[in-house]
């Protein structure tokens, strides 16, 4: 099984499992980022926590060259997916 995993990358190594650098307040909701190494890349990830304590993970497909332009677009997202959603809600 081991080559298997060798030949096709399944559990790869070079993973390295997302672990929370900083998080920032935005309209009520807290935005944790959760960048994690990838391939020597930085890929897009972070949780989204309401007041309620609800969490809800994100993860996107951008990978990014440092950590920090992965925090600082992980915030980004972060801020728009809760925009979009406070924007879909009926008042």
């Amino acid at each position: 099984m081991s080559l298997l995993k060798k030949l096709f990358g399944i559990g790869g190594a070079s993973e390295r499992p997302a672990a929370p650098t900083q998080e920032i307040e935005h309209n009520g909701f807290t935005i944790r980022a959760t960048p994690f190494e990838n391939g020597g890349r930085y890929q897009l990830c972070g949780i989204i926590v309401g007041s309620d304590g609800v969490e809800e993970k994100f993860i996107r497909a951008d990978a990014f060259g440092s950590l920090e332009e992965a925090v600082d677009m992980t915030f980004f997202k972060g801020k728009q997916i809760i925009d979009l959603r406070n924007a879909r809600m009926p008042s």
